[in-house]
């Protein structure tokens, strides 16, 4: 299992412009009678010294320059600065962070733990406790009938389409779950809310249910998705499968969850589309938590907890050998602009 940009550096606040009105030559208006004289010009700079000079040759620009120095180099001041502070804000209310998205992803299983750097299983990672689930299906999956339009924000011509199937493994009891409908409802409420990836105007989705589709969202049993998806570490988990072409969401996890998200079903399995059809659309790595309390990217790899030494412990993946522990988020972009 288990995320677009480079952030506008900001401006210095605007300001009116400056003005600044400098007549060398006392420009007093003789009263009647006076005859108001000059000396040479010899003398007017005798006695206006370098300065009286500078500013009778440049008037007002002697005064700007300076002044306008100095508001350079409050802008650089500003710029660099405003790039630290873009950064955390970006981490924490986009949480795919900043990643560059593949727009042909490959053919390879992504998302499960790592194989080859197995750890301690953290608590946080163990499946709660819950209703029951079917352990093996048969192997196969049905199309659950249905299709929406196409949802998008732009102009169809600026986008990639990802059209998806809904499908649930043969052999898998659902009646518990209310039959495969509500499965395939909650996967397009999720991926037409603009908090999920078309909150990007680059990507659209539309779902059918003939034809040959993007990839196939799979509701599948523990046994055959840890064929699919791999069990080296024996948690259970979804991933993107991409020589199947199937999004592959564990049924174990769609019953009970996970422990971060205490409970919240809901959350949970809006955060599970949302982060295995990531790996889908072109985002395979994983991201780390990015600050104490913040909202976790919706790449972190959440059904195994929030806190980054957790997953640094399966998987010694660069950015996770800290203590930094998020909030549970389902959500590509939680909070919309």
């Amino acid at each position: 299992m288990s995320s677009p940009s480079n952030p506008k550096r900001p401006r210095p606040d605007g300001r009116a412009p400056l003005r600044a009105e400098w007549d060398p030559i006392n420009s007093t208006t003789a009263t009647s009678g006076e005859h108001r004289t000059r000396p040479p010009r010899e003398r007017v700079y005798a006695k206006e010294g370098r300065v009286g000079r500078l500013l009778r040759t440049y008037g007002w620009r002697a005064y700007a320059v300076p002044v306008l120095a100095v508001l350079t180099v409050v802008a650089l001041v500003l710029t660099f600065s405003g790039d630290t502070l873009r950064t955390t804000e970006t981490a924490d209310t986009s949480p795919e962070g900043q990643l560059s998205r593949n727009p042909t992803p490959g053919k390879t299983i992504v998302g499960a733990p790592s194989k080859t750097v197995p750890g301690p299983v953290p608590p946080a990672g163990v499946l709660p406790e819950g209703g029951p689930f079917t352990e093996k299906g048969q192997g196969i999956w049905h199309v659950v009938p249905g299709a929406t339009p196409r949802i998008g924000k732009q102009s169809e011509a600026k986008q990639q389409l990802f059209t998806y199937m809904v499908a649930v493994e043969d052999g898998v009891d659902m009646g518990a779950l209310g039959g495969d409908q509500p499965f395939a409802t909650m996967i397009d409420r999720t991926l037409a809310d603009p908090r999920s990836w078309i909150h990007d105007p680059a990507v659209a989705f539309q779902r059918i249910d003939r034809g040959t589709p993007s990839f196939t969202i799979s509701l599948t049993s523990p046994m055959t998705t840890r064929s699919a998806c791999g069990y080296t570490i024996q948690l259970e988990s979804s991933c993107y499968n991409g020589e199947l072409g199937r999004v592959i969401i564990n049924l174990a996890r769609w019953v009970r969850g996970a422990t971060a998200f205490e409970g919240d079903l809901t959350a949970y399995r809006q955060y599970a589309i949302n982060h295995e059809v990531g790996h889908a659309i072109g985002y395979p790595q994983h991201v780390p938590c990015p600050a104490q309390g913040a909202l976790a990217p919706i790449m972190m790899q959440q059904s195994f907890g929030v806190k980054n030494r957790d997953i640094f412990d399966l998987d010694k993946s660069d950015g996770f050998g800290n203590d930094l522990a998020c909030r549970p988020n389902a959500w590509v972009a939680p909070v919309l602009k």
